[in-house]
């Protein structure tokens, strides 16, 4: 099958959506398919046209940008001739382009998938709430074009304005690919003795700085924390220099940095079986966001699958995680007292909070993932309407372990 995946950015651009298009168009290659990616070149530097693990990467040039968005003139000419071509196209939302990609498929009778990462807000500002409201309309019309709509969590969705249209009629549930890198013991423990780790308590953060993330309701937790655990060390895994768009986010988080520098450590970003060292010497991870941007933290997957328990906003899709797993806390946005609190208890009780990390990562595997997709492009490649769920039977799968444990526990 040649399948179509569209997404404004990909590698090697990191966030939570490229990550995910990444490893499901790797998965569906090594199952023997034929990916192409259609994507911008928002780096002049990075090649036109690559291979990457038998994934095909076209890159379209970028004539210049609008807020976070980019403006391709020659990306509409690509996207037909790549359209025409695919057996399937897979659109990543949020994404302006999205309308014109779907309503190619139409045209040319190949059915649409769109997968809708998270809600678009950017920062405040009458041009970016008018860009806001552009995108917004942008996504209702490609949505309203697509076969079908996925996303990885039914509370997301119900929560979502833009999914709930689709709830009971064309949208699917289906777990985000999750995994990781090999790491010897030997490099975990390089890992430890390089920051210095060994009998502390060690919280991570894995995100880009940027304003959605709340990181500055970490920092302010800290004080709290560092009263019962005065030797805790903080670890942030992710870009933080110059990332696009947040520049006076990380000013205005600068002072917070230097005054904590003594525990808290900004890593930036890591990759492969560093990435994985990391989770290994965590404690607890944390997701302190604030708002619709964040529709799961799949880094909340990985941490788990490598005994590291979570504390999580209590944000629709975020919260799912730590709800089927029992693996963790949920608090409520914006709180830093309670952070702090929830922090202190899991830290102490770290191995009251510690699941199946295999059932985890299976349930969560990039070839499941690629898998579910498949079935659902056959579907409709026969003409069929998506099988909707209200749960992927991976998630029943969790709940499942997390009430054996608990009963066991209440015993």
């Amino acid at each position: 099958m040649k399948i179509l995946q569209v997404l404004t950015y990909y590698q090697p651009h990191m966030s939570g959506l490229t990550i995910y298009v990444e490893r499901l168009s790797r998965a569906l290659a090594r199952q023997g398919h034929e990916v192409m990616v259609l994507t911008s070149q928002y780096d002049t530097s990075l090649p036109r046209r690559e291979v990457v693990d038998g994934v095909q990467i076209h890159r379209v040039p970028v004539l210049f940008r609008i807020s976070k968005g980019v403006i391709m003139p020659t990306f509409g000419h690509w996207a037909t001739l790549e359209t025409w071509k695919a057996d399937v196209v897979h659109l990543h939302l949020p994404q302006f382009d999205a309308p014109g990609l779907a309503l190619r498929g139409r045209l040319f009778r190949k059915p649409v998938v769109l997968t809708y990462h998270c809600d678009l807000q950017l920062p405040q500002g009458a041009f970016n709430r008018l860009v806001d409201r552009v995108v917004g309309v942008m996504n209702r019309l490609a949505g309203g074009l697509a076969d079908a709509v996925v996303t990885y969590t039914r509370d997301y969705g119900v929560h979502s304005p833009f999914l709930r249209r689709y709830v009971d009629r064309k949208l699917v549930i289906i777990p985000p690919p999750v995994e990781l890198a090999a790491c010897p013991p030997d490099e975990a423990a390089a890992f430890r003795y390089e920051h210095n780790l060994d009998g502390r308590p060690v919280i991570g953060i894995a995100a880009r700085l940027a304003a959605e993330k709340g990181v500055e309701f970490l920092l302010e937790a800290l004080q709290k924390v560092l009263v019962v655990f005065p030797n805790v060390r903080v670890l942030h895994a992710g870009p933080y220099q110059n990332v696009l768009g947040e520049e006076a986010y990380a000013a205005r988080l600068a002072p917070l940095f230097a005054k904590y520098k003594h525990v808290y450590t900004l890593l930036g970003p890591l990759r492969g079986a560093t990435f994985t060292a990391f989770y290994q010497s965590l404690d607890c991870l944390v997701i302190p966001s604030l708002n619709s941007t964040e529709s799961f933290g799949l880094v909340q997957i990985e941490a788990m699958m490598n005994g590291a328990p979570v504390v999580a906003s209590n944000l629709p899709g975020v919260r799912q995680p730590v709800s089927m797993t029992g693996m963790g806390e949920v608090v409520p946005i914006g709180d830093a007292d309670a952070l702090a609190e929830a922090l202190i208890r899991v830290l102490r009780q770290k191995e009251g909070y510690v699941r199946q990390p295999q059932l985890i990562g299976d349930s969560f595997s990039p070839d499941q993932t690629a898998r579910e997709y498949l079935a659902l492009y056959q579907r409709l490649q026969a003409g069929q309407r998506p099988a909707i769920t209200t749960e992927p039977a991976a998630y029943e799968r969790l709940r499942q372990m997390n009430a054996l444990i608990n009963g066991q526990s209440s015993m």
